[in-house]
């Protein structure tokens, strides 16, 4: 399996950015979310979405 196949989609619809609160949205090639609000984009590691501002790439 993988990488992008174990990130499960409709895990997005529940996800918000932990710094505004807005909604995420999936970039496949790199494995994160983004943040366009708080311009941050959160890493998946093995299907999982690390929500650490810690972890983040400034966008």
């Amino acid at each position: 399996m993988t990488e992008s196949s174990q990130f499960d989609r409709r895990m997005l619809e529940a996800l918000v950015c932990p710094v505004s609160q807005s909604g995420l949205s999936y970039d496949a090639e790199r494995q994160e979310l983004v943040s366009r609000q708080a311009r941050l984009a959160f890493p998946i590691r093995d299907g999982i979405p690390i929500m650490l501002v810690s972890e983040a790439r400034e966008l």
